[in-house]
């Protein structure tokens, strides 16, 4: 039995795609591996017989040879990454030259890409919300537009990120996430503005409970208090403006809330183990949080 860190990927094509309705998008089996990753939503993909609803962020894994379609308003067009890939076989891949096969023939290929037994693998869904995983949705777009921008090593470049996002999708899959609506809503809301600092009284009231409660739930959803979770994503939004930006440690520290430069670099040597000024000018010496 393989395992997923034992995979060899290969990218054969990564294209935009916008779904409208038309026949091609019909029953059909596609030769290779493919993600669909939906910008937006609604409308709804059949898997094997089975109807899934596509809403925003929405990915679609599909297997060599699995029959799909695409139940797509005209009215209301969805846009898409589609990524085609083999997973197995990197010497001599199909997904560089995908073949599709559309209903009413018969729905099989006498060559498609290389399928091993896999346990790992098929813990793998078909239909996945990626709106809770936003580091997970915010990579496989990046893969998609390096893989276009590209000039040098596209597909060695490729091959490897897809490699290291499966791994990180299956671990997401195993690990515990929050399910509650109302703290979900928050989640997202914190993690696109980490640097809005608000009290536990508005977050309470952002979910729409009091205090009390709030905190219990907030804990036992992430396993951290709303304080610590908070502090938590203004320290990597704080390392992510050193590294991208040419802000001032003033100017950053400013732009998240702190009154002074003095509690921001002690919040951040506490959780990197160095100050800012030397994670910016000292990669080596980075320590993760």
């Amino acid at each position: 039995m393989n395992k997923l860190s034992e995979m060899t990927p290969y990218v054969g094509a990564i294209m935009p795609y916008v779904y409208d309705g038309s026949s091609n998008e019909h029953l059909r089996v596609g030769n290779a591996y493919a993600f669909h990753l939906f910008t937006d939503g609604p409308g709804e993909m059949e898997i094997d017989g089975i109807r899934y609803p596509i809403e925003r962020r929405t990915l679609v894994f599909l297997r060599p040879g699995q029959p799909h379609a695409f139940h797509i308003m005209p009215s209301h067009p969805l846009s898409s990454y589609n990524i085609y890939f083999d997973l197995w076989d990197n010497r001599t891949p199909v997904s560089n030259n995908l073949s599709f096969i559309h209903a009413p023939e018969v729905l099989q290929f006498e060559k498609k890409a290389t399928e091993a037994p896999c346990a790992e693998l098929n813990e793998l869904p078909c239909v996945f919300p990626l709106a809770k995983y936003p580091l997970l949705y915010d990579s496989l777009v990046m893969i998609a537009k390096s893989y276009n921008d590209a000039l040098f090593y596209r597909n060695e470049t490729a091959n490897s990120y897809l490699y290291g996002w499966i791994l990180s999708w299956y671990n997401a899959l195993h690990q515990h996430q929050p399910s509650d609506y109302r703290i979900v809503r928050l989640l997202e809301y914190l993690n696109t503005h980490p640097e809005r600092g608000k009290s536990i009284e508005d977050w309470a009231q952002f979910c729409g409970l009091k205090r009390t409660y709030f905190h219990e739930l907030f804990l036992r959803e992430t396993g951290m208090t709303p304080r610590v979770y908070h502090h938590n994503l203004v320290m990597r939004r704080a390392a992510g403006l050193l590294l991208e930006s040419e802000l001032s440690v003033t100017a950053i520290a400013e732009k998240l809330g702190y009154p002074s430069i003095h509690p921001f670099s002690r919040h951040f040597s506490t959780c990197y183990g160095i100050n800012p000024t030397q994670y910016r000018l000292n990669p080596q010496s980075r320590i993760r949080m």
